[in-house]
C-alpha cells in the first residue's frame, strides 16, 4: 500500500508540486480509507437485496464480460421510473448473457443527452433515484460515466463562478480572446471560447464541445479534489467501471494542442493510484476518439493508467471492410494490436450513442477511402458531423448513422435476411476479438435510422438515440417476423457462444490468419493452451470455399471441430479442413467435442 501511496503522491507532485500534493493527500487518504472500510463491510456481508452492489468483484474481466451500452431512459413505461423499467426488461431478456451495463449519464443535465451535467452526485429525477441504480447493480456490473472534462453552464458550480464566489472562481478557464489558440486540436466547429457575463464583467470561458459544456480547470487543486472525491462517491454507489469521458482534453496549456498533455496523463495516473488503494477491482476506461497510437497511450506503462481504452478504430475500419468486401486492411491492423500488460485490454465496440468516429482512421485509410465512407453514409440516410482543422477548414469527425443502416442501404432491393446476416457478421467480429465487447442497445435490437428524431432536436446524433416504449419493444421481440426479433435472437446466441468459451477471454492469445481476402479470420487460444477456436467471418456478398491446412494454423488436425454458434461439426481429412461460407457467413470452430465452457 505504501508504494501505491507514493505513486499517488508522485503523480500529484508532477502537476502541482510537492507541497500541494501533500495537502491534497492529507484530505484524500482518510477518504480512501473510508471507501476501503465501506467496501470491506459490504464484501463481508451477505449479498442481500439491501446491498447496493453484491455483484462479484473481480479485478479483471474474463470471457463472460459483455457490457450493454444504454441510456437510463432507453425503455419507457407509463407510470414507472425508466431506470426501473430498464432493470425489469434487462433482467428478463439478457441477464444470462450480458454481464454489465454502461449507463450513459443519468445525472440532471441541460443538453447533449446527458453530457452537460448539472449535478454529478444526483440521479435525474425523470429517470429514478439511486435505489434504481442499485437495483441494476444487484444483477449487472455497472459502468458510470465520469463526465469530468466539462460541466453544464447551468450547474451550481458555474453559476457560483459567474457570481464571483470562491472556490468556484478557480474552477473554470478564462482566456483573453486575443490570445492565439490556433494550435488547439478541435473536435467541433463551434467557438472554443464563449463570452459570459460575470460580476467582473464579460469573461471568455473555455468550451471545447459547446457553449453549454464549460471546461473545468484542473490547475485548481480544489477542483481536482472535488473530482477525485466524486470518483470515490461513484464507487460507493456501486460503479465497478468508470468511463472517463473526453479525458484527453483535461489539461490546457496555451500554445500547445491541449490534448494528451503530460499533465493529463499524470492526472489519470493519480486516479488509477487512488482507485488501486480504495477499490482495486474498479476499472478505469478512457474515451479518446483519436488516431490509434494516440488512443493507446492511455494504457500508460500497463499498470499506471487505464485498464481499458475504447478501441475507436474498430467501428469505422470494419465498416470500410464490409463496404469494400475485403478484410485485408482490417486483418493487418488487428494483427498489430497489443496491450502493454496482462492488466490491460481493449474495450471493443462497433456502435455507441455517438457517431462512428473517422479520426481513428488517420494513417490507416486514405483520404479518398474516408470520403467514400462519408458518401455512403449520406446515401444510406445518415448524417455527418465535422470538426475544425488547424488550418480553419472543416473535416469529417463522425458518421451519424445506426450501424445496421451504415452496413445496409435502407433503399436497396435486397432480402432483409441478407442484411441481417451482414450486420451480425460485423457483430461476430466484435465478439471474437481480444478485449471486452461493448454492445450498444440499438445494435442489440437492430434499430434503423431515426431521422424524425433529428428533425425534432436539430442534432445529428439523435439519429442513433431513439427511445423505446416497453410494450412496443416487447411486442416486436415476440414477433418472429420483425427485424428486432431476428437480430436480437441471433445476437443473443452469439453472445452466449462467446461467454461460454474461455478461449474468448479478453487476454487470451489472438492470432490473425490470412486465408482469403473476403474473410476476417483469427485463432483464439485458451490461456492454458488446451483449446483453440478458429473464427471465420465472411465480409463479402459471395460464397467463399476454403481448404485450410489446420496444422499450419496451430490447430489439431486429428480432432473434430465444433461450431460454437450453430452447433454443427466439421472434421479435417488428412489435415485439411474444407468449408463453404455463404455470403456473410460466420463459423467459430472449436477443437474437439468438449461441451461449451468446458
Amino acid at each position: 500500500m505504501s508504494t501505491t501511496v507514493e505513486r499517488l503522491r508522485a503523480s500529484l507532485a508532477s502537476v502541482y508540486g510537492s507541497a500541494t500534493a501533500g495537502e491534497i493527500l492529507e484530505k484524500l487518504l482518510p477518504r480512501i480509507e473510508q471507501v476501503r472500510a465501506l467496501r470491506a463491510a459490504r464484501k463481508g456481508a451477505d449479498a442481500s437485496m439491501d446491498s447496493p452492489n453484491p455483484m462479484p468483484l473481480r479485478a479483471l474481466p474474463d470471457q463472460r464480460e459483455v457490457i450493454l451500452i444504454t441510456y437510463g431512459d432507453q425503455i419507457r413505461e407509463e407510470g414507472q421510473p425508466p431506470l426501473r423499467t430498464l432493470a425489469e426488461v434487462l433482467e428478463t431478456t439478457v441477464s444470462d448473457a450480458i454481464s454489465g451495463v454502461h449507463l450513459l449519464p443519468f445525472y440532471p443535465y441541460t443538453s447533449d443527452d446527458g453530457f452537460s451535467v448539472v449535478d454529478y452526485r444526483q440521479v435525474d429525477p425523470a429517470l429514478g433515484d439511486w435505489e434504481d441504480i442499485h437495483r441494476l447493480g444487484r444483477r449487472f456490473r455497472l459502468m458510470f460515466d465520469a463526465v469530468i472534462n466539462h460541466i453544464s453552464a447551468s450547474s451550481p458550480w458555474f453559476q457560483a463562478f459567474l457570481r464571483g464566489e470562491a472556490p468556484y472562481t478557480e474552477y473554470f478557464i478564462t482566456v483573453d480572446p486575443s490570445v492565439d489558440l490556433s494550435s488547439v486540436v478541435r473536435p467541433r466547429t463551434s467557438p472554443l471560447l464563449t463570452p459570459v457575463e460575470t460580476v467582473e464583467g464579460v469573461q471568455y470561458v473555455w468550451t471545447t464541445f459547446s457553449a453549454d459544456q464549460v471546461d473545468l480547470n484542473y490547475r485548481s487543486p480544489a477542483l481536482l479534489y472535488e473530482i477525485l472525491d466524486l470518483l470515490l462517491f461513484y464507487v460507493e454507489q456501486g460503479a465497478q467501471l468508470l468511463r472517463l469521458d473526453a479525458v484527453g482534453f483535461l489539461w490546457k496549456e496555451i500554445r500547445t494542442p491541449c490534448i494528451h498533455l503530460p499533465q493529463t496523463h499524470a492526472l489519470i495516473q493519480a486516479m488509477r493510484a487512488m482507485l488501486d488503494l480504495a477499490a482495486p477491482d474498479v476499472l478505469l476506461i478512457t474515451e479518446t476518439n483519436v488516431p490509434h497510437q494516440e488512443n493507446i497511450s492511455y494504457f500508460g506503462d500497463g499498470y499506471n493508467e487505464a485498464q481499458m481504452v475504447y478501441n475507436f478504430t474498430l467501428p469505422p475500419l470494419t465498416l470500410h471492410t464490409f463496404h469494400t468486401e475485403d478484410a485485408s486492411l482490417l486483418s493487418e491492423w488487428a494483427a498489430s494490436l497489443s496491450t502493454p500488460s496482462e492488466q490491460t485490454t481493449f474495450f471493443n465496440f462497433m456502435a455507441s450513442h455517438d457517431g462512428i468516429g473517422v479520426r481513428p482512421l488517420e494513417g490507416i485509410l486514405s483520404r479518398e477511402a474516408i470520403d467514400a465512407l462519408v458518401e455512403r453514409t449520406l446515401r444510406h440516410g445518415g448524417l455527418v458531423n465535422y470538426r475544425a482543422a488547424l488550418d480553419g477548414s472543416q473535416l469529417p469527425y463522425e458518421l451519424n448513422i445506426v450501424y445496421f443502416d451504415a452496413l445496409n442501404d435502407p433503399n436497396a432491393d435486397e432480402p432483409l435476411a441478407l442484411q441481417v446476416d451482414r450486420f451480425l457478421a460485423s457483430q461476430a467480429i466484435l465478439l471474437s476479438l481480444a478485449g471486452v465487447p461493448g454492445v450498444y442497445v440499438h445494435s442489440l435490437f437492430g434499430s434503423r435510422n431515426w431521422r424524425e428524431g433529428v428533425e425534432r432536436t436539430g442534432q445529428n446524433r439523435t439519429i442513433n438515440r431513439r427511445k423505446f416504449r416497453r410494450s412496443e419493444l416487447e411486442a416486436l421481440l415476440h414477433d418472429p417476423t420483425s427485424l428486432p426479433h431476428q437480430v436480437f435472437t441471433r445476437y443473443r446466441r452469439l453472445i452466449v457462444a462467446r461467454t461460454s468459451e474461455p478461449a474468448f477471454h479478453p487476454n487470451a492469445p489472438q492470432q490473425i490468419v490470412h486465408v482469403d481476402p473476403a474473410l476476417f479470420a483469427l485463432v483464439r487460444t485458451r490461456l492454458d493452451g488446451t483449446r483453440r477456436v478458429l473464427c471465420l467471418h465472411n465480409v463479402a456478398n459471395r460464397e467463399v470455399r476454403l481448404r485450410i491446412d489446420v496444422a499450419a494454423l496451430g490447430l489439431t488436425p486429428t480432432e473434430r471441430f465444433v461450431d460454437l454458434i450453430a452447433g454443427g461439426e466439421s472434421s479435417s481429412k488428412y489435415g485439411i479442413l474444407e468449408l463453404r461460407l455463404p455470403p456473410y457467413g460466420v463459423h467459430w470452430l472449436a477443437e474437439g467435442d468438449a461441451p461449451l465452457g468446458a
